[in-house]
């Protein structure tokens, strides 16, 4: 444990020490001393992203559900509370018991967001721990990854002792079992690794594996080190949703945090198959919570927790079976509490004037649509699956019913756009500003805004746009300033993410082993925090690409063929390679694929009858 004393100094002199106190509503400490698995979970951003993580929640209540385990978090100090750490030479510490964070028995990171990375580095230098996996021995704990960005686990290869692919929440426990048994034994951190990796599916121990590479820098061939552990690596799903560990309890903060509610999982998977989107593959198949078990849910997390909306979240939220009974059962349970409902991002085509009456019986919270792309040729391409009818019937029902602001979700870069595509984003949204204003004086409800927000495309891995170049930074700002240059209206903002954190990103996401080094090198030279455009380090980055001989455009703008090996094809996530090539050679020609809903699609995963609700 730190010396408090210290702690207490130091906590004077940050900006926000409720980031670091702990202590918050339904927090769970436990007697270190009498556990026999100790778990620190990371989440490598500041306290408030971490804290509106579901998966923070689940995890942390899903451990220290088991007695004898504990689960304590570590989120990435504000860089001034890391000043103060390390002028006071204080290791980094968990929230609950203020307990450093090197005593634990596993450290383990969840991979949400590729430039989040270099804060993974930095946390394990804070907690005085190697940050190299080679240099590290039976004393020091086993850090492990997971999450979406685990998919492509090869730019973190050499700080990650062990990988878990797919959902954590059977795995995590089977990896603390193992753990234990081999605790009662005579403790090998070599051979705990070996028998995760032979026993456990969906883990991958990267030291356990060779990769060699073609003179073109491509790579040549992969191969097992040690008999016995498996050549592909399969992902992890749970089968049951009604079944598994949900937590009943959600920490609440002392402070805001990014998301200040209840958040409610439905589903998992989509069937949608938009081909940007990495998520709506690797969660294949689709599976479902039952409308009692969400209102059992429901009633628990509202009593335990005093918040006043529970938002709905899963990849598509309003494809839920069932939306309108549970939406309709939830406002009878809670209207009179005040708890409002919200729904994030909305399809077009899924949304109900219905729906939209039982959300705004307490609050309206707000409207957000995601057309992705300006043309009905370009969203044809990603395969979105709605047109600009959509747009205006699911507008026209908000405007009816009393919304006045507006936020339309779009990517820039995707394949095959033009410039007369990039122009559509700023048609659209002068659509739906005439929508409104078109309508009879009387009707005109509250001030209204329309905001466009485009963020710039990255091909992600498992995506049939993975063999997609990313667009250069160049281009990505001529295309911005062709929006802008034709928006003329105060009544309609258009917002953008910056190109250069998106060529990073690609970089990384699209990355091999060899990218391992630039984080390394970009974190000794003062990288961290790159999501931040305040501590973004854009020429640091351009220096060391250099300075480890890597070229960026080898990694984000270079389009691959499919014959060539990629960094990530060692996984399984479910949808085989093959209809990956077939729905990329069918955007190319922009030809549509329905939702699997309807009728299987081919994408290779077996038995999905078995898994959700298909009949």
């Amino acid at each position: 444990m730190i010396n408090r004393y210290k702690l207490d100094s130091i906590l004077m002199k940050v900006e926000k020490p409720a980031r670091y106190i702990g202590m918050e509503q339904n927090v769970i400490i436990k007697d270190l001393e009498k556990t026999k698995v100790k778990f620190a979970f990371s989440f490598p951003d500041v306290y408030e992203v971490g804290m509106s993580h579901l998966g923070m929640h689940i995890l942390y209540n899903l451990i220290n559900n088991v007695e004898e385990y504990a689960c304590e978090r570590v989120f990435a100090p504000w860089v001034d509370m890391e000043d103060e750490i390390r002028n006071a030479d204080l290791p980094l510490f968990t929230l609950e018991n203020k307990e450093e964070v090197r005593n634990f028995d596993f450290l383990g990171f969840t991979l949400q967001y590729e430039m989040s990375y270099t804060n993974i580095i930095n946390i394990l230098d804070l907690s005085k721990i190697p940050v190299f996996s080679a240099d590290r021995d039976e004393h020091h704990p086993l850090v492990i990854a997971g999450g979406p960005c685990a998919y492509n686990p090869e730019p973190l290869w050499e700080f990650i002792d062990l990988f878990v692919i797919g959902e954590g929440e059977e795995v995590t426990l089977e990896l603390m079992d193992l753990y234990s048994k081999h605790k009662d034994g005579s403790y090998s951190r070599e051979q705990f690794l070996i028998d995760a990796a032979m026993n456990i599916q969906g883990v991958y121990v990267p030291r356990f594996y060779d990769v060699s590479y073609n003179e073109d820098s491509t790579i040549e061939n992969r191969k097992p080190l040690i008999d016995g552990i498996p050549e592909v690596i399969e992902k992890r799903m749970i089968r049951n949703l009604d079944t598994m560990f949900s937590p009943e309890k959600m920490l609440v903060p002392y402070m805001e945090t990014i998301h200040d509610r209840i958040s409610m999982e439905l589903f998992r998977g989509c069937t949608h198959g938009c081909r940007f989107c990495q998520a709506g593959m690797i969660y294949r198949p689709i599976r479902e919570k039952s409308v009692d078990r969400l209102l059992e849910l429901a009633e628990k997390l509202v009593e335990s927790t005093g918040y006043e909306n529970i938002s709905l979240s899963s990849l598509s939220s309003c494809d839920y079976s069932q939306l309108h009974l549970l939406i309709s059962s939830l406002m009878d349970r809670f209207e009179d509490k005040k708890v409002g409902i919200s729904l994030p991002s909305l399809r077009l085509d899924s949304v109900s004037i219905d729906i939209l009456k039982e959300i705004e019986k307490v609050r309206k919270t707000g409207l957000t649509f995601a057309p992705e792309a300006g043309s009905q040729r370009l969203r044809d391409v990603i395969n979105k699956g709605v047109d600009e009818e959509d747009l205006v019937n699911a507008v026209s029902y908000a405007f009816k019913e009393g919304w006045s602001k507006i936020k339309l979700y779009f990517m820039i870069g995707l394949p095959t756009e033009t410039d007369d595509d990039v122009v559509g984003i700023k048609r659209l949204a002068y659509l739906v500003k005439d929508l409104f204003f078109n309508r009879p004086k009387e009707e005109k409800i509250g001030n209204f805004s329309v905001t466009a927000s485009a963020s710039c495309f990255v091909p992600k891995p498992f995506t049939p746009f993975q063999w997609h170049g990313q667009d250069t930074i160049e281009e990505f700002n001529r295309k911005i300033r062709l929006v802008r240059g034709e928006i003329k209206d105060n009544k309609v903002s258009f917002n953008y993410h910056d190109p250069r954190v998106s060529y990073l990103e690609a970089i990384v996401a699209r990355g091999d082993r060899k990218v391992s080094q630039l984080l390394y090198r970009a974190w000794k030279n003062g990288c961290k925090f790159d999501g931040w455009s305040e501590h973004f380090k854009y020429d640091t980055y351009l220096n060391t690409l250099k300075e480890v001989g890597l070229d960026g455009t080898f990694y984000a703008n270079r389009a691959r063929n499919f014959e060539e090996n990629l960094p990530w094809d060692f996984i399984n996530p479910g949808p085989n390679k093959q209809y990956l090539i077939n729905e990329y050679t069918k955007a190319l020609k922009g030809e549509t694929t329905r939702d699997c809903r309807l009728g299987c699609t081919g994408c290779g995963i077996k038995d999905c009858a078995m898994w959700g609700v298909f009949n």
